[in-house]
């Protein structure tokens, strides 16, 4: 049996964004076994297009999903819902716009009265006041300015991550388009989003996702266009980000497309992983020096399956779950939690276009 922080069960439930304009029919939940890795679909929440992206409150009585669109320029949508455990089913209690085009990130500030949503079209994001779950009309918006050296991807902003530090006092925003991270400062008690600065990378990178190691210290960007990770030391004091390293996701020897996604570090800080889409297909797995949060390449292990979106570390940390959009599955994996290495278990989940995946416990 599972036991962490005091409680213990066998299961969570595994909560699914994806893309609706296929087969899709919009955020599916399932039951996870935290033993065997077995999944069994419970319910599919529809009437939202395009739910790419979720985020769950620090008590998981509610979920957040963007809907990805543009609605003919007039932006997307934030959707909440408030999470029956006993029906395993999401019941919509508000939606708001999302202040640009085609969100695709939100997250939620660690007193779960904040939402941040990114818009990647626009360029833009929007801080919402949450109340019992229910997100309330006013709004923060930022858009950024500027464009990169990649004019097919870089010819204006693009957010593609809102990420709040450890302290809750900042917020990250990985910039594709203008190859930066910005940087503000967060007032929880008000919300206020205050520009102090920001982390630039190699010009024609494109960041997309951050995340920050577990002591707080570290972290680590994963740079879709050149495929790789940029490694930061964080100034907890400040919030500022100073580069130190910056690694390859591809395999030894790969010279295709790269189209890197998502990045996760395991609990005890001693193993990050990146998903490459594009022409490699993979899982890029790196140790984490625990002296300077510098990484080293372990290996690349192939998702068995096509656009690999973003992927997830079960509670347990037994399992790694990709989500392969293209191949319309979640593939499972087994992780050695000693060496980080991954391997098949042979078991998978038939979603369409799974695309974020995200987890409650029952």
């Amino acid at each position: 049996m599972y036991i962490m922080n005091g409680f213990s069960q066998n299961s969570y439930y595994l909560v699914t964004g994806t893309y609706t304009n296929g087969k899709s029919e919009g955020i599916y939940i399932h039951e996870f076994d935290l033993k065997t890795g077995d999944a069994k679909q419970l319910n599919v929440v529809k009437g939202i297009k395009n739910p790419s992206y979720l985020a769950v409150s620090p008590d998981e009585k509610f979920v957040y999903a963007v809907s990805e669109q543009n609605n003919a320029g007039n932006g997307g949508k934030v959707y909440a819902y408030s999470f029956n455990k006993a029906a395993a089913n999401l019941e919509e209690i508000s939606s708001q716009p999302s202040g640009g085009d085609d969100p695709c990130y939100i997250s939620v500030d660690k007193t779960g009265n904040w939402v941040v949503a990114g818009n990647y079209s626009s360029g833009s994001l929007k801080a919402m006041r949450v109340k019992n779950g229910i997100l309330q009309e006013d709004t923060r918006i930022i858009r950024h300015t500027g464009s990169g050296i990649n004019k097919e991807r870089q010819e204006k902003p693009h957010v593609h991550c809102t990420y709040f530090s450890t302290n809750n006092k900042y917020v990250y925003v990985p910039d594709l388009g203008i190859d930066k991270v910005m940087i503000y400062g967060f007032n929880s008690n008000n919300g206020d989003l205050r520009n102090i600065g920001s982390a630039s990378v190699e010009p024609g990178s494109g960041p997309r996702h951050i995340i920050i190691h577990p002591g707080g210290k570290y972290a680590y960007l994963m740079e879709e266009i050149k495929g790789r990770v940029s490694v930061f030391s964080v100034n907890g004091q400040t919030g500022m980000l100073n580069k130190i390293q910056t690694v390859s996701a591809a395999a030894d020897g790969f010279t295709g497309d790269m189209g890197s996604a998502d990045i996760h570090i395991s609990r005890d800080g001693k193993f990050l992983y990146a998903s490459n889409r594009g022409d490699a297909n993979d899982i890029a797995i790196f140790s984490v020096d625990p002296l300077n949060g510098k990484l080293k390449k372990i290996g690349n292990q192939p998702v068995l399956g096509i656009a690999p979106r973003n992927f997830t570390l079960d509670p347990t940390e037994k399992f790694l779950l990709v989500a392969n959009m293209k191949s319309d599955e979640i593939v499972i994996f087994k992780r050695d939690t000693r060496t980080g290495k991954l391997t098949d278990s042979g078991k998978r989940i038939s979603v369409p276009t799974p695309v974020c995946l995200r987890w409650i416990a029952k």
